[in-house]
Formats: structure tokens, C-alpha cells, sequence
């Protein structure tokens, strides 16, 4: 489009790659070596549809809503705008970031973690508040991503932000890693897996810079 540098913005899919507790752990297997006298070499991938850099619609928390791979692609391509939120408490507010964004926005990634390629899980994330999805909504916001592994909190059963993420829908980016990228515009590239029927995918997540 621009020609601009790629930034990747994905964890990396390894088995030391800590998940939601109590979610399948990632496994990769070799199930056939050329070493070993095979004519080729062959992997098992086990895991979570939820694990890492994730892209996620409605059907995580609604069983009436449309599957990801129902979602139009064009929700996961396109501009965006990056905000480092690190300074909000718990969840993030529409105070945190509105006033930094544009009257009409499409995609917004939040950076809410000191550290987001994680080594261990993150216990106490900042999450977003619904009252932020609700206002991005007005301005016309498609997809939220945050660096975080929710847009609610780990211990927070009714998932408000999630359901009003659903009301207005929008699609979802988890787990982006965003230490290395600066507040600005930029060109999103985070294409789901084309699995029908599921709720989430692993994506690879790019971003690239406007010349």
C-alpha cells in the first residue's frame, strides 16, 4: 500500500508461552524426521484458540453470534491508531485516550503492559472498560486491540467489555506486543485463520509504518 517498514507486533507461539490459567498449553510435536528416515519433516501443533496474538469476535461469550471466519477481513486490514495507556489504573477509561484519537477512528491498539512479550503470565492487567468500547463505537471504531490478554479482567465473569464489544461489532486483537512501536497512525495487517465455526485464532499481527 505504502511501502513503509513492517513491524511485527505477535507473541511468539512457543511451550513456554504462558496461557489463560487453566487453557490448553502450546505443544509442538515432530510427528515425522527426515533425520530419523523420513522424506520429510512434519510438526502437531497444539494450541489454544485463544493463545498469544489472538484475533476474536462475538461468539467467545455469545453462542448466537457469527464465527470469526463469518467476519468481514476487511475489520483486521486497514489503518489504525496506536495509544500508549500505560498511566490508566485497572481498566482504561474513556479519559485515558478519547481526547488522543481522531473524531472517526476504524481500529485503535492499546498499549497497557510495561513488558508484553511475556515470560510469565500477567497477573493484574489493565483492562478497558465498556464505557471506552461504547464511546470508540461512536466514533466508529471496528476492531479494539490491546497487548493485554483481555479487554476484561481475569477474574470478571459477566465480560462487560466484551459484550459491548458485541453490541457494537466490533472485533477483538489480545496479546499484541507493542513495546517497540510509537504512538501514531499506521496500516494494520492481522488476518484471522479462515477455521469456521470457532470464536478465535492466532494471528501473525504486522503493522507498517505510512511513508
Amino acid at each position: 500500500m505504502n511501502g513503509g517498514r513492517l513491524l511485527d507486533i505477535s507473541q511468539r507461539l512457543r511451550p513456554a508461552l504462558p496461557v489463560w490459567p487453566g487453557d490448553v498449553a502450546v505443544a509442538v510435536d515432530v510427528t515425522a524426521a527426515v533425520s530419523a528416515g523420513s522424506s520429510v519433516t512434519l510438526h502437531r501443533l497444539t494450541v489454544s484458540t485463544q493463545a498469544g496474538t489472538h484475533a476474536e469476535c462475538s461468539r467467545h461469550v455469545r453462542d448466537d453470534a457469527p464465527a470469526l471466519d463469518e467476519l468481514a477481513l476487511s475489520a483486521f486490514l486497514g489503518e489504525c491508531e496506536v495509544r500508549d495507556v500505560r498511566a490508566a489504573r485497572e481498566r482504561v477509561l474513556p479519559a485515558d485516550v478519547l481526547d488522543r484519537l481522531p473524531a472517526r477512528v476504524e481500529r485503535v491498539l492499546l498499549r497497557t503492559l510495561q513488558h508484553s512479550d511475556w515470560e510469565r503470565w500477567p497477573e493484574g492487567f489493565t483492562a478497558l472498560a465498556p464505557e471506552l468500547i461504547d464511546a470508540l463505537a461512536a466514533r466508529g471504531c471496528r476492531l479494539i486491540g490491546t497487548d493485554a490478554p483481555s479487554i476484561d479482567p481475569q477474574t470478571c465473569t459477566a465480560l462487560r467489555s466484551h459484550h459491548a464489544a458485541h453490541r457494537a461489532g466490533m472485533a477483538i486483537l489480545e496479546g499484541l506486543v507493542l513495546d517497540h512501536i510509537t504512538e501514531g497512525r499506521y496500516e494494520l495487517i492481522a488476518l484471522p485463520l479462515p477455521v469456521t465455526g470457532i470464536e478465535a485464532t492466532p494471528v501473525r499481527a504486522v503493522l507498517r509504518e505510512f511513508m
